[in-house]
C-alpha cells in the first residue's frame, strides 16, 4: 500500500479519497475548508493538513479534484503548493476537468521539479464516485501512468491512457460534447411526447430498447418526468466544461454547432435559477416554454 495525499473534497473527491483509505492506503487530505477535511478524517481515519504542501509531505502519489484552472494552479504551485512539498519521482494525478493548456503548463512545471504529472479527468458523476465506478481518461508519460493506475483502480471501473499530456482532458471534452447533445435530444423527445398526448414512461420503455437507448435515458428519464433535477452534475459546472470545449474548438478548428447551441440553452436554465440543477434540466427549460 502507498502513502497518498488527496487535494479537494467536493462531491467527487470526498468519496474518491474514501475509497483510497478503504483500499488500505495511508491517505492525508487537504480541502480549502478545513472543517470538511476534519470530517473526512473522522470518517475514514486518515490524516488532514491545512495546506497542500503539508498534505503531500512524504507522499508517493498525490491526487487532486478541485474546481477549475485557477483552483488547480493554487493547489499545485507557490510556496504552499503541492509541487513545493513533493519529492522527486513522485506522481501527481489530477482528476479535475480543466483546460488542456493548464494541464500542459503544470506538466512542464512538474517535470522541471522531477515530478510526474498525469491528467486524469473522470466521468460517472457523484454516484460513480461514491460507488467506485468512475471512467478515468488519462494523459501523460507512460511510466507515470503505469505507476498510478493500480492506485486509481480503487475508484475506477475503467482507466485508460489516451496519449501524451493533455490527451486525458481532450478526451473529457469529447465526453461532455457527447452528453450535451444526448441530453438535449432526450429532453426534446420527452417534450414532444407530452405535447403529443403520450405517456412518457411508456414511450421510453419502448424506445429505450432500440437505437434511441442511452445511459441518460435509462438513468434520468424518470426524474425528468417527475420534475426532479437534483440527481447529478450541475448546470454551472457543465457550462464551465462546455466553455473549455468551445475554446479548444476555436484553437483546433473543430466545428461544434450543437454544443454551442446547447451551451446557450444551459445559459437559459441558469437564468431560470437552475445553476445547481442537474444537466437533465434542459427538459425543464422546454416545459417552461410551453
Amino acid at each position: 500500500m502507498a502513502k497518498l495525499a488527496f487535494l479537494g473534497l467536493g462531491v467527487m473527491g470526498y468519496p474518491m479519497a474514501g475509497h483510497l483509505a478503504k483500499a488500505g492506503h495511508d491517505v492525508t487530505v487537504y480541502n480549502r475548508t478545513t472543517a470538511k477535511a476534519q470530517k473526512w478524517s473522522a470518517e475514514f481515519g486518515g490524516g488532514f493538513a491545512e495546506t497542500p504542501r503539508a498534505a503531500v509531505e512524504g507522499a508517493e502519489f498525490v491526487m487532486s479534484c478541485v474546481g477549475n484552472d485557477d483552483d488547480l494552479r493554487s493547489v499545485c504551485v507557490g510556496d504552499d503548493g503541492a509541487f513545493a512539498g513533493m519529492g522527486e519521482c513522485t506522481v501527481f494525478v489530477d482528476h479535475t476537468t480543466v483546460s488542456d493548456a493548464v494541464t500542459v503548463e503544470l506538466y512542464d512545471a512538474a517535470k522541471k521539479a522531477g515530478i510526474s504529472f498525469v491528467d486524469a479527468p473522470i466521468s460517472g458523476g457523484q454516484a460513480g464516485a461514491e460507488n467506485g465506478q468512475l471512467s478515468v481518461m488519462c494523459g501523460g508519460d507512460q511510466d507515470a501512468y503505469d505507476r498510478a493506475e493500480p492506485v486509481i483502480d480503487a475508484y475506477a471501473k475503467l482507466c485508460r491512457r489516451i496519449g501524451e499530456s493533455g490527451a486525458g482532458q481532450r478526451t473529457k471534452m469529447c465526453n461532455q460534447i457527447a452528453i450535451a447533445g444526448l441530453v438535449q435530444g432526450l429532453s426534446e423527445a420527452l417534450h414532444f411526447a407530452e405535447k403529443a398526448g403520450l405517456d412518457g414512461r411508456a414511450v421510453v420503455e419502448v424506445i429505450s430498447q432500440g437505437a434511441a437507448g442511452s445511459w441518460q435515458m435509462s438513468n434520468r428519464c424518470e426524474t425528468m418526468l417527475d420534475d426532479h433535477f437534483e440527481h447529478g452534475f450541475a448546470v454551472d459546472w457543465m457550462r464551465k466544461d462546455l466553455g473549455i470545449c468551445l475554446d479548444a474548438a476555436d484553437d483546433n478548428g473543430a466545428s461544434l454547432p450543437v454544443t454551442a447551441l446547447v451551451d446557450q440553452f444551459y445559459k437559459d436554465v441558469q437564468k431560470m435559477g437552475g445553476g445547481r440543477w442537474d444537466t437533465s434540466s434542459l427538459f425543464k427549460r422546454l416545459r417552461a416554454m410551453g
